[in-house]
C-alpha cells in the first residue's frame, strides 16, 4: 500500500472516531443534568469526556491494535502522561473545552492526531455543535468541511486579532505572569480573545479567523497535536512562544501566520514565565 493510501486510511479512521465522539457530545450538550467532577480547583471532567475517550480508543484499536495511545482522561487517571516514542501514537482530547461544554458555550471539539517518528501525520478537530470539521494530512494541505483553508494575510501585529487562554492555574504568581503577557501583547495588537479551547483556537488560526494564538501551560499534547498540523498545512507557523522550536510534549505553543507569529514571539520572548509554568526547552 502506498504512503498516500496509508495516510488516507489513518484520516478515515480518525474522522470516524471523531464523528462518533462528536455525536455523543452533541446529544449531551443541551442536557441540564451533566455529571461534573473536578480534576483541580477549576479544571472539570464529565462522564461525556470519559465516554468519548473510551469510544475513540476502541475505534482506533479495532484497526490499529499495535499503535500507542495518549489520551487526556487516561493520562489524568494514571497521574502522568506517557513518554512519546517514535512508534505510531494517537493523541486524543475527547472533549476539548469541557468547561464550555458544561456551560453550554459552543466552542467544544474532539481533537485526534496520529504521530509517527515524533511527527504529526494526520490531524482532525471536530466541533459537532458548530458543525465544523478541520482535517489535515502532512504535505496535503488543510481543510474545513472538505474545503481548503489558509491562514490570514495580516502582516502587521497592530492590526492582528490574537487569542490566548487564562488556563486553570489559580496561584497568584502564575496569574500575574499570564495577565502580564496578555497586557504586553494586547498593547501591541488590535484585540485579544479567549474561547476556552486550545484546539479550536489553533483551527481559528488555520482558517484565518485569528492571526495568532499562544498559550503556556495547557493540559497536554492532546490539546495541540492535531491543530499544530492543521495550522502548518494551512500555511501557518507553529513555534515555542519564545521563538524556539515547538515541542508537542512541552505544553507551550505559539501559532499564527508567519509574519504575526514571529512578531508575537519577539514580544513574548521578553515576557516573564512563572516558576510553576512549563519552561522553554533548555530552561527547565
Amino acid at each position: 500500500m502506498k504512503n498516500s493510501e496509508v495516510n488516507d486510511k489513518y484520516l478515515s479512521v480518525a474522522l470516524a472516531a471523531a464523528n462518533a465522539a462528536g455525536n455523543v457530545i452533541k446529544d449531551a450538550f443541551s442536557s441540564r443534568s451533566k455529571h461534573v467532577e473536578h480534576k483541580g480547583t477549576v479544571d472539570l471532567v464529565t462522564e461525556t469526556d470519559k465516554k468519548c475517550e473510551s469510544l475513540v480508543l476502541s475505534l482506533i484499536q479495532e484497526t490499529f491494535p499495535s499503535h500507542k495511545f495518549i489520551g487526556e482522561e487516561g493520562s489524568a487517571a494514571q497521574g502522568f502522561t506517557a513518554e512519546l516514542t517514535d512508534d505510531p501514537t494517537w493523541m486524543c482530547d475527547p472533549l476539548d473545552g469541557t468547561t464550555n461544554f458544561v456551560h453550554g458555550f459552543p466552542f467544544v471539539c474532539v481533537s485526534i492526531a496520529l504521530v509517527i517518528g515524533r511527527e504529526v501525520i494526520v490531524g482532525v478537530v471536530h466541533n459537532p455543535i458548530l458543525n465544523e470539521t478541520y482535517t489535515a494530512i502532512k504535505g496535503q494541505g488543510a481543510k474545513l468541511n472538505d474545503a481548503p483553508i489558509s491562514v490570514s494575510a495580516t502582516c502587521d501585529l497592530g492590526t492582528a486579532l490574537i487569542a490566548t487562554e487564562v488556563g486553570t492555574s489559580r496561584d497568584q504568581e502564575t496569574l500575574s505572569t499570564i495577565f502580564s503577557r496578555m497586557k504586553t501583547l494586547t498593547s501591541a495588537a488590535r484585540a485579544v480573545r479567549c474561547c476556552g479551547s486550545c484546539a479550536m483556537n489553533l483551527c481559528g488560526v488555520a482558517s484565518g479567523r485569528l492571526d495568532a494564538f499562544y498559550e503556556i501551560g495547557f493540559g497536554g499534547c492532546w490539546d495541540v497535536a492535531a491543530g499544530k498540523l492543521i495550522v502548518e498545512e494551512a500555511g501557518g507557523m507553529v513555534l515555542d512562544p519564545q521563538g524556539g522550536p515547538f515541542d508537542v510534549m512541552g505544553r507551550r505553543v505559539l501559532a499564527g501566520n508567519p509574519a504575526v507569529a514571529q512578531a508575537a514571539a519577539n514580544i513574548l520572548a521578553g515576557c516573564p514565565v512563572s516558576a510553576l509554568e512549563p519552561q522553554a526547552s533548555g530552561h527547565q
